[in-house]
């Protein structure tokens, strides 16, 4: 199976209950030989009405950061979320729904094998860095997990809800550029 073979097969999924109440899956978006990947909760509304990742306000924010060190979601990285397909409400995912969704990520992974994961948020770095994660207090450190390099940053809608906290998160972006440059072969 391929990359595309993949998204096509994530793309129909009913794994859980989310399929039931979702407008369209989101597989996630960038180059499939990114060494840099982006992984958020899950979907929100504008995510669920176009099938892409990060696509409404938060999202303008997070590219703004992206090119703000040279990084596109067309080009260079590849943003995605935990769960592929957005909670009713916006709700948090429940355990069975996170269950049934990993196995999507864990093979994103392995076709992109990238050599740095940036979690979204405090939800995404307590399922994929550790559960006792703090964003606010551990953001933008760098932790070395089965050879990949994770970190995490704020949020880009906790940013739009508290503006204040946007130099502590560009500066994450400034240090992750700095990751790419030492550890990264092409993403530059």
């Amino acid at each position: 199976m391929d990359f595309e073979a993949l998204k096509q097969e994530c793309l129909v999924c009913r794994r859980c209950g989310l399929c039931e109440t979702r407008t369209n899956v989101v597989f996630g978006m960038g180059s499939p030989t990114a060494e840099v990947m982006f992984i958020g909760e899950g979907p929100g509304r504008n995510e669920d009405e176009q099938g892409l990742p990060f696509v409404g306000r938060s999202g303008k924010l997070l590219d703004q950061y992206l090119e703000a060190v040279d990084l596109s979601r067309d080009k260079n990285v590849f943003i995605g979320n935990i769960v592929k397909c957005r909670p009713p409400e916006n709700r948090d995912p429940l355990p069975e729904e996170w269950d049934a969704c990993l196995p999507w990520l864990r093979e994103q992974f392995k076709f992109i094998r990238p050599k740095i994961v940036v979690c979204l948020g405090r939800i995404a770095a307590q399922r994929l860095i550790r559960p006792d994660f703090s964003v606010t207090k551990e953001h933008g450190q760098f932790e070395e997990k089965n050879g990949v390099l994770f970190t995490a940053t704020l949020h880009p809608a906790a940013l739009l809800r508290n503006p204040t906290q946007k130099p502590l998160a560009f500066a994450d972006y400034v240090a992750l550029r700095e990751k790419i440059l030492e550890v990264c072969d092409h993403t530059y």
